[in-house]
């Protein structure tokens, strides 16, 4: 089966800026995937480029192995669009702004009114429904936002920074909706900088420097390091002496202490299996070492998302290749003769 979101070599020139530089990925059907860049990475253009609200300048992109740019009509019913910039209408109650966006859906009658009842049901709008849109609260507003986008059912939600601004209440409320629909099977493509909550609901993270892709993988990779030789950290705690940790791994071959602590020692395991570690924990306990706290170390995402961009700072990677590199009929290139490709206000 295709990927729910595949793009390969996507390029955006905005004239002689290159927001968008070469990135290639595929997001299965049915995961959460969180996108993390600094502001002007080349987040949002990218979002709108997969919503058919920006042509790319070259490349390719497909929802549900519909291109993007060949047939918009079929993908737009396929995904559901949350802007970090939501409008409304100020006169318009909640209920009559989604009845107005159902009806632009083409529904009618019952099967109408049921897909609103539905979407206001699952967002928690039903106590909004006589309320102005343009009063309502920020996490209300979102929760508005969402299930507009929710209202033809979509595959796929593409979310641009829909918990900036929230406050903690509303945060939790929208991760929990976002948690729902990811057990529903919705595929979810969602950009944040909160990067501690994209890591808690999230499958894969996806991250964007200079417009160029310096990161795809699963949290836990992140969250759970390894050295250059595939090894990893757990630290361990005991009652009493302390040094009983380092005793006991000159006698255990396969186990190294990297940092002897106060309470305990930091070591080294050879890999990541889990069964290694559970062995290492039965043996310390079988040989009689007290120890009251044994975890993996782990770092938190927006440590690791700065130690990725020192990385290509000190390697110089992600930096812009210089235009030549690029066809020429590349809008912003150089010798490029080619139209910009903005399409027209949606």
């Amino acid at each position: 089966m295709s990927a729910a979101i595949s793009v390969r070599n996507l390029f955006r020139y905005f004239g002689a800026l290159k927001a968008v530089d070469g990135i290639s990925f595929d997001i299965p059907h049915g995961s959460v995937c969180g996108f993390v860049g600094s502001n002007g990475a080349g987040k949002t253009t990218t979002m709108r480029m997969l919503a058919t609200l920006d042509y790319p300048t070259m490349g390719s992109a497909e929802i549900c192995g519909i291109n993007v740019v060949d047939h918009p009509d079929e993908v737009r019913s396929l995904i559901g669009w949350m802007p970090d910039n939501f409008g409304n209408y100020d006169h318009m109650t909640v209920l009559e702004y989604l009845d107005f966006y159902a009806r632009a859906l083409g529904y009618t009658g019952e099967e109408r009114k049921g897909r609103i009842e539905e979407v206001m049901a699952f967002a928690d709008l039903m106590p909004l429904a006589d309320r102005i849109s343009n009063k309502l609260s920020k996490g209300m507003t979102q929760r508005l936002c969402l299930g507009r986008a929710l209202l033809h059912d979509p595959q796929v939600l593409i979310m641009d920074e829909p918990a900036a601004g929230l406050d903690p209440r509303a945060r939790v409320e929208l991760k929990h909706l976002i948690r729902i629909l990811a057990e529903e099977g919705k595929t979810i493509f969602i950009s944040s900088h909160i990067l501690s909550e994209l890591g808690e609901m999230c499958d894969s993270l996806l991250f964007i420097n200079a417009g160029r892709i310096v990161h795809h993988g699963d949290a836990d990779s992140l969250r759970y390091g390894s050295d250059e030789t595939g090894g990893v950290f757990y630290d361990v705690q005991v009652h009493g002496n302390p040094d009983s940790v380092a005793d006991w791994v000159v006698l255990n071959a396969g186990v190294e202490v990297v940092e002897t602590r106060k309470q305990g020692a930091r070591l080294r395991l050879p890999d990541p299996e889990p069964a290694r570690a559970a062995d290492v924990l039965r043996r310390m306990v079988r040989d009689g070492i007290p120890v009251i706290e044994f975890h993996r170390e782990e770092r938190n995402l927006e440590d690791a998302f700065i130690d990725i961009l020192g990385q290509l700072e000190q390697g110089g990677a992600g930096i812009t290749a210089p235009p030549d590199l690029y066809p020429p009929n590349v809008p912003g290139a150089a010798g490029s003769s080619a139209p910009d490709s903005t399409p027209p206000e949606p």
